[in-house]
């Protein structure tokens, strides 16, 4: 198998959570493969401050504002997308949240929050995505950035509805998969499970999970973003189904 991303290159790519992280690490990644990268965050700011940074790249990215809990953002981020760079050819759904709640007595919305963007947020960029590649004729590739909670459940306080919504992008990628193959499709979907990542802002974004994290082994955002390139990097017969990473020396 001879991996190469020689096809990808003057294609759009459409990252969801790129302002920073993991997202960061791949809209890096992507532009130095020569795309034209689409970073969709709400602090579009530090996408433009990335974005100055890779200006002498192969590729080239762009910045649009979008609220991933706000369906009809997302739909009209998509439709602007298309009308000005072209047909969407990758998209990685990588933007998550966890909030730092309880099942027992825990705040309903920040389960919604949890919920809206780590799932329905998903499900609405991947149909957009989707319906563009099926209008243009693209093979092209959806990424779910997932996790190893998707797989298995740690004891870790805190957690509440987040491992639920990673299995739910499990089991959303194998459906997925099913009714790509099912309509005649040349689009693959494939599912990047990561275990703890350090240097992202996640877990101080979710107001602190003090459970030993921060002393855990933990993968860099760039071990991510590179997994994304292999996966996008497979001949168009191949798909690669789940890729899962742990750092060396994790305990589960």
């Amino acid at each position: 198998m001879v991996l190469n991303m020689e096809r990808w290159k003057g294609k759009v790519a459409v990252v969801t959570g790129a302002s920073a992280g993991i997202g960061a690490a791949i809209v890096e990644q992507l532009v130095q493969e020569g795309l034209i990268v689409i970073g969709l965050a709400r602090r579009i700011e530090r996408i433009e401050d990335i974005s100055k940074n890779l200006s002498s790249s192969k590729g080239s990215l762009h910045g649009f504002k979008v609220d991933l809990r706000n369906t009809e953002d997302i739909i009209s981020t998509f439709t602007a997308i298309e009308n000005k760079f072209g047909p969407i050819h990758v998209l990685i759904n990588n933007a998550g949240i966890v909030h730092n709640t309880t099942l027992m007595d825990g705040d309903i919305e920040k389960w919604k929050n949890v919920i809206d963007v780590n799932v329905m947020g998903l499900c609405v960029a991947t149909r957009e995505a989707i319906n563009s590649m099926r209008r243009n004729e693209v093979a092209g590739h959806i990424v779910h950035i997932n996790s190893d909670l998707g797989h298995v459940i740690p004891s870790i306080p805190g957690l509440n509805v987040y491992p639920a919504s990673k299995f739910a992008v499990s089991a959303l990628t194998e459906v997925l998969r099913g009714e790509l193959m099912r309509s005649g499709t040349k689009i693959k979907v494939t599912s990047v499970s990561p275990g703890l990542v350090g240097n992202t802002e996640i877990f101080c974004a979710a107001g602190g999970i003090d459970s030993g994290i921060d002393k855990a082994p933990a993968l860099h955002p760039e071990d991510v973003a590179e997994a994304v390139i292999y996966v996008l990097s497979t001949p168009p017969h191949v798909q690669v189904h789940d890729v899962i990473l742990k750092p060396l020396g994790s305990g589960h």
